[in-house]
């Protein structure tokens, strides 16, 4: 009979994007401190995967990438070497589809192999959770509910703690590299995301530069660093354009890799822009934070620990999600206007400046 003590290997699979890992990382912290022993490992796109380096609950991180997930039978050769060489004695598949099944398919030794109840589970599966119906509860609550079969053999110690951890060495580098770029550490600092990945979930431009400026001009010495993947870089150069090149803002400040954007984000006083994996990096890091969400993208999901440190806003705040069928995705966004902004923005800036 499997037993809390013979726990000695836990596979975690999360794929997909930076929000989603990041938010992954306290369903590992709640196993740490269930299972003190146990390897941890974290199944991961290879693209995120350095985010997780010297993350003291993720023992080893496995990385998929393009050509792994392109090629069918190399997935399913990668597949059963990881389980062959692991024998694991948990696998949660957070990710729960056909493919990530696989995983549990080639395991039927594992004591518990989670993952979400799906049509098609029962082929791998011997504890399914059903997770998915709750729409109002956040990520971290629907991830944590993978834990709840194994109460069978122990007291899961559940923890909402979701965290990054960059170096002091890094943090340092970044640092002088920040200074050499114009960066004055004695004043305030905002990270700020202007664009998004998808065009369609960028708050508009123009009322975006009239926080920007009703920054600048409350907030002496305040400097503003642009963030933007190489994609968005002529948007937020753009945009700084516009604003006649204002020397508070930054946009020679660049983090070309998620551990920069890590180091960028531990060196800023305050993260302020459009929702995405950045805020979720910084919210893990600690970093006070303020996002915009576009229609169709929950707050409520995607914002655990919503409070005086982390907020934003969305059209749920102002619209009721029945109201808002009738209205056009346009119009959505619309609700979110710039003294709606301001009103909830200036005092985090009051407070965390």
């Amino acid at each position: 009979m499997t037993s809390a003590s013979s726990i000695k290997k836990i596979l975690v699979i999360r794929f997909r994007r930076v929000g989603d890992a990041v938010l992954g990382t306290a369903l590992c912290t709640s196993l740490r401190k269930t299972f003190p022993d146990a390897e941890i490992h974290y199944l991961l796109n290879t693209h995120i995967a350095p985010l997780y380096i010297g993350h003291p609950d993720i023992d080893q991180v496995i990385n998929f990438d393009n050509a792994d997930d392109r090629h069918f039978f190399r997935y399913v050769r990668r597949v059963w070497a990881i389980v062959r060489a692991n024998k694991y004695d948990v696998i949660i598949d957070m990710r729960g589809t056909v493919r990530t099944l696989l995983f549990s398919l080639f395991s039927l030794q594992t004591a518990f192999r989670i993952g979400t109840k799906k049509s098609y589970s029962f082929l791998a599966l011997n504890y399914p959770v059903d997770n998915r119906g709750d729409k109002s509860s956040n990520m971290l609550h629907h991830n944590l509910e993978f834990l709840k079969p194994l109460e069978k053999i122990t007291q899961v110690q559940y923890s909402e703690d979701f965290k990054l951890y960059v170096s002091a060495e890094e943090k340092e580098k970044y640092r002088t590299y920040m200074e050499q770029s114009g960066i004055d550490f004695s004043k305030p600092v905002i990270l700020a995301v202007v664009s998004a990945r998808l065009a369609h979930k960028v708050w508009d431009k123009e009322k975006m530069k009239i926080i920007l400026q009703r920054i600048i001009e409350k907030y002496a010495g305040v400097q503003i660093v642009f963030n933007f993947v190489a994609a968005e870089k002529a948007f937020a150069i753009a945009i700084h354009e516009e604003m006649s090149k204002h020397p508070k803002i930054f946009t020679n400040v660049e983090a070309n890799s998620l551990r920069d954007l890590c180091a960028l984000s531990a060196n800023c006083n305050f993260f302020f822009g459009n929702e995405g994996g950045a805020r979720h990096l910084a919210q893990a890091l600690d970093v006070p934070s303020f996002a915009i969400f576009p229609p169709k993208i929950s707050k409520a999901r995607w914002l655990p620990h919503q409070g005086e440190r982390f907020a934003g806003i969305s059209p749920d705040d102002f619209c009721s999600k029945s109201e808002q069928k009738a209205m056009s995705y346009e119009e959505r966004f619309k609700l979110i206007t710039p003294d709606r902004v301001w009103g909830q923005l200036d005092p985090m800036l009051n407070k965390h400046l």
